[in-house]
């Protein structure tokens, strides 16, 4: 009888178990395609790109979205050399450039100024498809007086079905951060109604507001059908907002897109207390998940 040496028994029983887990189906539970990561503001707004990268592999915070006029300098008018670099340092770092975090709005009465802004934003699209990342957020923001709330709501969403085409040619998604006078999520429904192009997104914003009328079920249900690839939120042990509730529906609803912290407080280590939010954020999805 033929003696099977140890090195080939460990090697044959290697490969048996490889084979058998490669025809099983691993199938993720709902939750776990959700990653977290950083807005550059506040915590982020004075870090030089390097920095803020090694941070945010430093924490565990592995996705980002950089907002305009902050010290990474990623501006649309980097030259193409510099937005390559910009491409190459993300592409060797364990961080994902989750998109561009522009000022832009489409809610003024006069033309001339929502023109101006919908040319910045193409070239915050073209600056974003350059530099490696998935798209451009922006906002809706405002009503003025003397003009009916659904001119401005009608206007706004035509400049975001405009920019959504656009940005169909560089594989980029607009997403309006749900903000300011618009904030209420009735008025951000009524927006995207009008933006029905598909690359028009609504970036989830954490706002008091997102608890009146129905509560943040009701008011979440409004929108989620047209969730884009980022949810911003502040601190997670924030009392002022019930984030586990939040997590709670994500997971429900297997979102499969990014928390971004965008922070509201001035740590005196704030990779320290990126890291905390990282932990809180992992625990909150497990419960969840139950």
């Amino acid at each position: 009888m033929q003696q099977v040496s140890r090195r080939t028994f460990l090697e044959t029983s290697a490969a048996a178990t490889a084979l058998a887990l490669s025809s099983q189906t691993v199938r993720a539970a709902a939750g776990d395609k959700m990653g977290y990561g950083l807005v550059t503001y506040l915590w982020g707004q004075d870090w030089d790109l390097p920095t803020l990268i090694a941070n945010c592999e430093k924490s565990g915070a592995l996705g980002v979205e950089l907002r305009t006029t902050h010290a990474h300098g990623v501006e649309s008018t980097l030259n193409d050399k510099q937005r390559a670099a910009v491409r190459d340092r993300f592409a060797d770092s364990d961080v994902t450039l989750v998109g561009i975090g522009s000022n832009e709005r489409y809610d003024n009465p006069d033309p001339a100024v929502v023109k101006k802004a919908i040319d910045a934003t193409k070239d915050f699209i073209r600056l974003s498809h350059d530099v490696g990342s998935t798209g451009v957020k922006v906002k809706p923001d405002r009503f003025y007086p003397d003009v009916p709330r659904e001119k401005t709501i009608e206007q706004i969403g035509k400049s975001l079905n405009e920019l959504g085409k656009y940005a169909e040619g560089f594989g980029q998604q607009i997403r309006l951060e749900v903000h300011g006078q618009c904030r209420e999520l009735p008025t951000i429904r009524a927006i995207m109604d009008i933006a029905d192009n598909h690359n028009v997104a609504v970036c989830w914003n954490s706002n008091a507001a997102d608890l009146e009328g129905g509560g943040l079920e009701h008011n979440l249900a409004l929108v989620r059908d047209r969730f884009g690839a980022t949810c911003h939120v502040r601190e997670l042990d924030s009392p002022e907002y019930p984030y586990q509730q939040l997590i709670d529906l994500l997971v429900k609803s297997d979102y499969a897109g990014w928390i971004l912290l965008e922070s509201s407080s001035k740590p005196a280590d704030k990779v320290a207390a990126l890291a905390r939010q990282v932990a809180l954020f992992e625990q909150m999805v497990k419960k969840a998940q139950g």
